[in-house]
């Protein structure tokens, strides 16, 4: 990923030979915040990007910013062999040290134009690298939150710029698309003189849907918030398509097949049953199994049996009753249960006995003692 760090031209000369020498402070250790729909994460505001002393001063990181080419404003390309004549005016020199939390490069500019716009107020520098960008969060020696760290730090190029567009959010750099990347800086001042000098207002480089816009610094700040409310809104609708969709897989889990909810309308049944034979006017209606089963007991054996118990209590009272229904004796189904059998003796005394009462009512009208 290509990036860019605004520097201030220090310790500037002319040699004898109209050459311009100065010294860049460049590659700072620790955190600077960059965009996060500039390197690849848009849906974060800003990104915070450490760099650890141990890259910055690797020994591939200071011998990449010797001999750099130096040019005027950041080219559209990286700087090549190929294209170094298009674009150089100047070079940057071997003694490269760190210095505090800084590489210090020395360059030399040695293209007249360029050395003229830096001595009439085109005073900065902007240093174009390239580095590995690892999205792994962490905490600083110092104790600081950061979202990313910077690798394989490599200088391509040192550009002179006029300088930094001020804004807290604004991107220091160059907009040329290969180095977009640059940390967010906060605000500097900017006299009425120097804008009316320059012949603009302080402005901010914007980027939308991966579109750069110069604007205001007030249209940025609205902007910036509308893109924020945007990325709050679709993280609280992300959020409640889940909690729906969690929602519905709860319900369906909840719901009871064809199977059982024939199986709980018998035992329903049969609870009634129960209950109206142990007490035929018991109400059922509305109750739930529990409250019938109390309510029974209670009309059974009354409310003080069952005050201050527990439903498993009550439960099984309800069951001793269902017992007591089912132990007593039906009379006629004993009865019956094996068929109703006859005696034939007793059916021969009664046939007798029949046959001898017609014949006295036949014989009645008769003398006793017939001649």
């Amino acid at each position: 990923m290509n990036f860019t760090d605004i520097v201030t031209v220090a310790g500037t000369r002319r040699t004898g030979d109209g050459y311009l020498v100065a010294d860049a402070r460049i590659a700072r250790t620790g955190i600077q915040s960059y965009l996060g729909a500039e390197i690849g994460r848009p849906e974060m505001r800003t990104v915070r990007v450490y760099r650890p002393g141990a890259e910055v001063f690797s020994e591939d990181t200071l011998k990449s910013a010797a001999h750099r080419p130096v040019t005027n404003e950041h080219p559209p390309e990286m700087v090549t062999s190929e294209n170094w004549k298009k674009y150089s005016v100047g070079q940057t020199g071997d003694e490269i040290a760190g210095e505090g939390i800084f590489i210090r490069v020395p360059l030399m500019v040695s293209d007249e134009a360029a050395i003229q716009d830096i001595e009439s107020g085109k005073q900065e520098l902007s240093a174009g690298y390239v580095c590995d960008l690892d999205f792994t969060a962490g905490l600083t020696p110092a104790g600081e939150l950061y979202d990313a760290i910077q690798k394989n730090i490599r200088i391509n190029h040192i550009a002179i710029v006029r300088r930094g567009r001020a804004g807290s959010q604004v991107r220091i750099g160059d907009a040329a698309a290969p180095w977009g990347c640059a940390p967010l800086a906060a605000p500097r001042p900017v006299s009425d003189h120097q804008q009316k000098k320059e012949g603009t207002m302080s402005t901010k480089t914007i980027i939308v849907d991966g579109v750069e816009f110069e604007v205001s610094d007030q249209a940025a700040e609205v902007i910036a918030t509308l893109q924020q409310r945007l990325v709050d809104a679709d993280v609280i609708y992300q959020k409640a398509i889940a909690t729906r969709d969690a929602e519905l897989h709860a319900a369906k889990a909840g719901l009871m097949s064809d199977a059982e909810i024939e199986r709980r309308a018998e035992a329903r049944a049969d609870l009634i049953g129960l209950a109206k034979a142990i007490i035929g006017d018991v109400k059922t209606s509305g109750l739930s199994d529990a409250a019938i089963r109390k309510a029974v007991v209670v009309a059974k054996v009354g409310e003080g049996a069952v005050e201050g118990r527990s439903e498993v209590y009550i439960d099984a009272r309800f069951d001793m009753l269902v017992e007591t229904i089912r132990e007593t004796p039906d009379r006629f189904t004993a009865a019956v249960k094996d068929g109703i059998a006859t005696s034939q003796t007793s059916m021969s005394a009664a046939f007798t006995a029949y046959a001898a009462m017609v014949r006295d009512l036949q014989s009645a009208h008769l003398p006793a003692n017939p001649i």
